[in-house]
């Protein structure tokens, strides 16, 4: 069932795969440029927080989008839009244009991850949901990975990276335009009030801007980080390479853990080793060779599959009818987190040098180890249903927000909406 399933939407995970390349790449291509071309660290900040304030918005509007002009048309528009973005850096140098390519590269990338999820929730069923997009976590992941090798193909200086990432962009749209299968209905979720969200699950809302903000800050900054220490090209395509693979590689074993016990005791302990991890990279330094991409690799293994944690966690404490609306308020809550995490590391490593990268992540870690620990000790809690089962999250997932992965029996009932549980907070 899954086979066939994969079969009939492999031009999605094509599509996906290689636009995860593309963004994996042109983030870490314009940090190391900017570098080059002498932005101001803070300059720098805010137009990488320009693409997660874009993703924010595009999440809001892509319900809007899909609704008018269907998943295809939709999915092609918007890669037209990535695809244009691109160029545009490598036209005009400049960092309040850049900032606002980089504003409309994230609503597209959002928007694209909305049209891909919700398409994808649709073609499985219950026996193949949780691996159906398991796989896609996977493709997303290993794309962004791969994309840092991109960047040893030519000189960041120069326009043929800028060029090669648009033609490959462009590419990924070709097998969804012309695919035959069965385009998916679309439908948007009733929302959650952040407000009560936090009185249910503060836990997940907190953790979710805390992470996000983690998220941005190390893909956003982390080039330009590397740079400030004088690494060369491959070395930095390298060290944010072992930053995403340590996450895909534990991300699964931490869920797994997490299904077996109190899920803020993982995400304290996980939380804790980022810290520590964290503290020794910023001890260590590019000196430590080996040892320095291995406790890169471990940092973000320890703190990226928290992200996926906070959302089980928070799905745990909520009636299945519910879960939809309160993603979507961990959505806005982890894409304020996202837009204000690399210009706050910005000013801190102006202020203070590269060396206080990392010591920006401990503190980040040691606030989410903090407030898991401290809620764990003084609000234990028994859920009124059973855990929700992990699946592995990518950074900044939006579409599960708007399609309910509920069992089929429940989506063929009446709907019905009843006020969140009132439970102890977790």
């Amino acid at each position: 069932m899954l086979h066939q399933t994969v079969r009939a939407v492999w031009p999605l995970f094509f599509g996906l795969g290689v636009i995860g390349l593309c963004i994996g790449a042109q983030g870490s291509l314009l940090g190391i440029r900017a570098e080059l071309e002498g932005f101001d660290t803070i300059a720098t900040g805010l137009l990488m927080s320009g693409y997660y304030l874009g993703f924010l918005l595009g999440s809001l509007r892509a319900p809007a989008i899909i609704q008018r002009v269907g998943h295809v048309r939709a999915f092609g528009a918007l890669t037209a839009l990535a695809s244009m973005t691109i160029l545009v850096h490598s036209v005009i140098v400049d960092p309040w244009t850049w900032g606002v390519m980089r504003l409309l590269t994230g609503f597209a990338v959002s928007a694209i991850y909305v049209v891909a999820e919700s398409w994808l929730n649709q073609a499985a069923d219950n026996r193949t949901r949780g691996q159906l997009l398991s796989l896609y976590m996977i493709t997303m992941l290993a794309g962004l990975s791969g994309g840092q090798f991109l960047l040893n193909i030519s000189d960041p200086s120069s326009f043929e990276l800028f060029t090669l990432i648009s033609i490959l962009i462009s590419l990924a749209a070709i097998p969804i335009l012309v695919t035959a299968t069965p385009m998916p209905t679309f439908a948007a979720a009733r929302p959650v009030g952040i407000i009560t969200l936090y009185r249910v699950a503060p836990t997940g809302l907190v953790g979710s801007f805390l992470i996000n903000a983690c998220y941005a800050m190390t893909l956003g900054m982390g080039a330009v980080y590397a740079s400030r220490l004088g690494m060369r090209v491959s070395e930095i395509s390298l060290f944010i390479a072992v930053l995403l693979i340590g996450g895909m590689l534990l991300q699964w074993p931490l869920g797994k853990l997490s299904d077996h016990m109190d899920r803020r005791t993982v995400i304290a302990g996980s939380a804790f080793a980022a810290l520590i991890f964290a503290v020794a990279s910023a001890l260590v330094g590019t000196s430590g060779g080996i040892a320095y991409l291995l406790l890169a690799l471990l940092f973000g293994g320890s703190c990226f599959p928290l992200l996926a944690l906070y959302l089980a966690l928070t799905n745990d404490q909520l009636e299945a009818d519910q879960a939809v609306g309160a993603s979507s308020t961990l959505l806005l809550a982890g894409g304020v987190g996202a837009s204000v995490g690399p210009f706050g590391i910005s000013l801190v490593m102006d202020q203070w040098g590269p060396s206080s990268f990392f010591w920006s992540l401990a503190i980040m870690a040691g606030l989410m180890a903090g407030h898991a620990l401290y809620k764990r000790i003084s609000d234990p809690f028994t859920t009124s249903t059973e855990p929700t089962s992990f699946q592995m999250q990518a950074p900044f997932p939006v579409g599960s927000v708007l399609m309910d992965p509920a069992p089929e029996e429940a989506q063929q009932a009446e709907p019905a909406h009843p006020p969140l549980v009132e439970q102890p907070s977790s």
